[in-house]
């Protein structure tokens, strides 16, 4: 089915340094743009990143930093890049986890405005993801290979809950898993701590958790000394931790929300 499209969109791909959106540049990025009369454009760029490749990132992408030292840098395409990006919704796969925030930080290190307030975002995994739902009778059908009889009986979904951690335990034991930092562990082990731990997820104020919202949807900060408390009461209590954060290693979309936070309570 083809897209019924108001405005442009543009679907891109990034590979980069590495996996940290903070410290990490992109080396390589990808952009189709569908014009709303169906028409497409693809422009790829290879960029120097000024930054020391990863072995990891290495060698998934295969790019090093000496393939790429004659290239261009991002600042000195960043106003090109942009331009392509004009007028679009953006499209990508895990984008909103990482292509967007790390794009949106080259950018804002370029000193370049671009605004994704009023683009529509699209992630094709988390479509992917809600659409191939997880659910329990999913869940028993893939790890014990049989159909969950009695389904949403209480003592039946509890006694298949349990058989399923079971089987996940023996299907994930000593499997590594890469997290967003590029950190590998083996986090499905017997050990409830560790699961506790695997379980979590926040909703994102920022966009890569350091800052979440708590259950009244305020902005809470989700690290160091004050995690667990609204960013406002923070501001308010100690007034040198924002300075001490625009000082710091933070992601500048991080910076850019916190201040804006800052700016409404004047």
């Amino acid at each position: 089915m083809k897209l019924n499209l108001k405005k442009p969109i543009a679907f891109f791909d990034i590979e980069a340094t590495g996996l940290n959106v903070s410290k990490d540049r992109i080396v390589e990025i990808c952009v189709l743009r569908i014009n709303t009369n169906e028409t497409r454009e693809t422009k790829t760029w290879l960029l120097n990143p000024d930054f020391p490749i990863s072995p990891e990132a290495s060698g998934i992408h295969g790019y090093t930093n000496e393939d790429l030292d004659d290239k261009p840098t991002f600042k000195q395409k960043a106003k090109e890049i942009a331009t392509f990006f004009q007028g679009c919704d953006l499209g990508g796969y895990n984008s909103l986890k990482y292509d967007i925030p790390m794009l949106v930080e080259e950018f804002l290190r370029a000193d370049v405005d671009f605004e994704i307030k009023n683009r529509k975002l699209i992630d094709v995994q988390n479509i992917f993801m809600k659409m191939e739902q997880r659910t329990l009778k999913a869940a028993y059908r893939f790890y014990l290979d049989k159909n969950l009889e009695n389904a949403h009986s209480a003592e039946a979904d509890t006694v298949a809950t349990f058989e399923i951690l079971e089987a996940q335990l023996d299907r994930y034991q000593n499997t590594e898993y890469t997290d967003r930092e590029g950190t590998v562990s083996i986090p499905v082990e017997n050990d409830m701590q560790k699961l506790h731990d695997f379980s979590m997820h926040n909703k994102n104020a920022d966009l890569i958790g350091q800052v979440i919202y708590n259950k009244e949807g305020i902005e809470t900060f989700n690290f160091g000394k004050y995690k667990g408390k609204t960013v406002q009461d923070t501001f308010k209590s100690d007034p040198g931790y924002y300075s001490w954060i625009m000082k710091a290693d933070f992601p500048q979309y991080t910076k850019k929300l916190l201040t804006n936070i800052k700016l409404k309570m004047i």
